[in-house]
Parts: structure tokens; C-alpha cells; sequence
């Protein structure tokens, strides 16, 4: 069954059907995951900036298996059916097709520890953002009156930021799970409690997939761009921008903390590797260390931080 989330309602495509619409109340979404139980449907939606939390906590509650897709990989497959069109119903119909022709794993549900923190990396995210947006307009003004104003608002936001910072530890240490996890990624180098907290709510697949495919879903896998004699430059596409952000950031400490790192950097750079190259293939690196420590649930040891 595909399921297209808008903000005050759902339209279902379920094949054999007629096409339908219910509202996003919390008594509608119970009533539609009881059926769906009823009917032993396998429900598929796609992430909506969450809109599709009500959604989620309803087919959860009930036990139904639901996957929750990337909207850009969705679109990419509606293009390959020759599908251009984009409404509520064609996209319902399409995610269906989705899950019937590609078998998509299911979404495990999240803890409520896992979801909180979710809200407050979102959270974090958003007030970053709306620093990165005064600090540019602090450099593109000379008024001092525009000038004190600017720096008040930044200052407003650093204490906000911290805040949520505070809330995310503190969300990370009371889960004895997530506390885990958080103290084994903490001891590579460059995974400060910020990071690791950004990893344990936005990668959850995290020690549960391949090498190959967790760095896909970080938007770190280097894609192939070959045809016939020509061989292109290999490059990274979609993946989690949050994860990714989080792993540079990472990279750029752990390169100039490991020994390994450094060196694994430096080599590349020496190759005539541009800086963002080098910094995407450590960031990589960085992710399937990590991948693998919490697979195994080993701490990091390949080296000394210097």
C-alpha cells in the first residue's frame, strides 16, 4: 500500500482499490493502522520533514510493517516508470508500485529515547542554520545599530545551541543503549559528543549494514561515471546531508589527531587529490571504522590520537 503524507491529511493507494483520503488526526491514523493490520498490508511513505510522525506512531502502536523512503530515491523510480506527473494520489500510486516491484527492507521502529533525540538534532540543525544566516549578514553591514542587534541575536542563539547540546547528552546518557554507543564512538578520534549523538539519531543503521551500503546511506559512496572508453570522475550523490556534515566535520579532526587518518589524507592530498576529495574519502573511512566498531562492539584501537 502506498501512502502520500501531506500535513492535514493522507491519500492511500491500495491496488484493487479505490483511491482514498483521510485526515491526519490522531483517531483517523489509529482507525487506518487498525485496518491496515486487519488486511496484513505493508505500508509505503515517504520521509515528509516530519508530517509523517503521526503516521509512524500509529502504525507502530499497531504493529504494521511500514517502510519510510527517501523521497528523491521514490522520484527517481516514478521517472523510470515514465511517470512526470506529481500529485497526492500519483505519488501514493507510485510508492506502491515502489514497494510491490523493489520488496523495500522494513523500517525498524524507533525508541522514544532515538526519537527525542531526533527532535533535538533537528533542533540543533535549525538554530545552526539561523546562525550561519546572522553571521553572514554581521559582515554585510556597517549600520552599528543593525551591528549590535546582529551580535544580540547570535549570542541568543549560542546559548540556545548550547542548550540543546545539553539536552542531547543528557537524552544520550539516561538510554543505557544509546549511552553505549555513544561512549564506543567517542573513542575514535574527531567523534566528539555532538557528533556521535548526530550519528546515533540519524543513522540508526549504524554496525547493521555493509560498508558499501552505510556509506551510500551518508551520501559517501563514490559513484561510477563510465561509459564505454571514457572513465569519469567517480563522485558522491544523495545520502543523508545531517550524517554527512557531522562525518566532515569528524574527518577534519581525526586527520589531524590519528596518525592513520593524517597519513591517509596526506597520501591522497600527495596523489593531487583536491581538499574535498581527500575529505570526502576520510570522512568514508572514518564512517566504516565506526560502522565496524559498532558491529562488533569494539572501541576504537588502530591508534594512538597524537
Amino acid at each position: 500500500m502506498g501512502v502520500d503524507v501531506a500535513k492535514d491529511w493522507i491519500d492511500i493507494h491500495h491496488p484493487g482499490r479505490k483511491p482514498s483520503r483521510i485526515d491526519s488526526t490522531p483517531a483517523a491514523l489509529r482507525a487506518f493502522a487498525a485496518r491496515c493490520r486487519k488486511d496484513g498490508v505493508w505500508v509505503i511513505f515517504e520521509a515528509s520533514g516530519g508530517y509523517d510522525r503521526g503516521l509512524r506512531d500509529a502504525l507502530e502502536a499497531a504493529d504494521v510493517p511500514f517502510t519510510r523512503v527517501n523521497p528523491r530515491q521514490a522520484r527517481d523510480f516514478a521517472r523510470a516508470m515514465g511517470v512526470l506527473g506529481k500529485t497526492d494520489r500519483v505519488d501514493a500510486r507510485v510508492l506502491a508500485e515502489f514497494g510491490a516491484r523493489l520488496t523495500p527492507k522494513r523500517t525498524e521502529p524507533a525508541s522514544e529515547a532515538r526519537r527525542s533525540l531526533q527532535a533535538q538534532a533537528t533542533r540543533r540543525r535549525q538554530l545552526v542554520d539561523l546562525r550561519k544566516q546572522e553571521a553572514t549578514r554581521l559582515q554585510q553591514t556597517t549600520d552599528p545599530a543593525a551591528l549590535a542587534d546582529i551580535r544580540a541575536i547570535i549570542a541568543i542563539l549560542d546559548r540556545h545551541i548550547d542548550k540543546v547540546e545539553e539536552r542531547m547528552t543528557a537524552t544520550v546518557a539516561a538510554d543505557a543503549n544509546l549511552a553505549s554507543i555513544d561512549r564506543r564512538l567517542q573513542t575514535a578520534p574527531g567523534v566528539g559528543p555532538i557528533v556521535a549523538a548526530t550519528l546515533i539519531a540519524e543513522l540508526p543503521e549504524l554496525g547493521q549494514l555493509d560498508r558499501r551500503r552505510i556509506a551510500a546511506l551518508a551520501g559517501l559512496a563514490p559513484i561510477a561515471r563510465d561509459s564505454g572508453k571514457k572513465s569519469g570522475a567517480r563522485a558522491i550523490a544523495g545520502g543523508r546531508a545531517i550524517v554527512r556534515t557531522a562525518l566532515y566535520l569528524a574527518a577534519l579532526q581525526a586527520s589531524r589527531r590519528s596518525a592513520i587518518f593524517r597519513e591517509f589524507r596526506s597520501r591522497l592530498q600527495a596523489a593531487g587529490k583536491s581538499v574535498k576529495a581527500t575529505l570526502t574519502a576520510t570522512a568514508r573511512k572514518l564512517l566504516v571504522t565506526l560502522n565496524a566498531m559498532v558491529s562488533s562492539g569494539t572501541n576504537y584501537r588502530l591508534d594512538t590520537a597524537t
